[in-house]
């Protein structure tokens, strides 16, 4: 199965990810696992002023700030997982990647706002269960 990894760097990631570590009768090394983070896109009128090679490497150095700490998780004996991101408003960038690259799960830790603030301040949970046909599971 190939398992989707929705990673922010929050509290709510790394509860998310020691629930999956802890659980390997539900989620073990037999599935393979992709570690995503999105990042914020430049505008495009800021954007046009800088060159493609320094573009990708603010992307990257932004991403590389999320997955960095998690390495120890990357790190798995027998695992099979890697680490990629995507730029982007983080609920269409996480379900065009997992809808592109067909994943079977997606598993994102959630913050739990109550249903007033998910209303006025949005929510990337709720973008990705919109707009993915995969079953999402949300550890909180």
């Amino acid at each position: 199965m190939k398992i989707l990894l929705a990673v922010d760097g929050s509290a709510y990631t790394k509860r998310m990810l020691d629930y999956i570590a802890s659980h390997e009768e539900l989620l073990g090394p037999s599935h393979e696992y992709t570690l995503c983070t999105a990042v914020a896109a430049i505008p495009p009128h800021a954007a046009r002023f800088l060159d493609q090679e320094m573009l990708d490497g603010y992307y990257r150095e932004q991403a590389d700030e999320v997955l960095q700490p998690l390495s120890s998780f990357v790190d798995r004996p027998g695992w099979r997982i890697r680490t990629t991101h995507v730029i982007g408003h983080a609920a269409d960038a996480i379900a065009e990647l997992a809808t592109t690259q067909q994943h079977d799960l997606i598993v994102m830790g959630a913050r739990g706002h109550s249903a007033l603030a998910t209303v006025i301040l949005g929510s990337v949970t709720t973008g990705v269960l919109a707009r993915c046909k995969a079953p999402v599971l949300l550890v909180r």
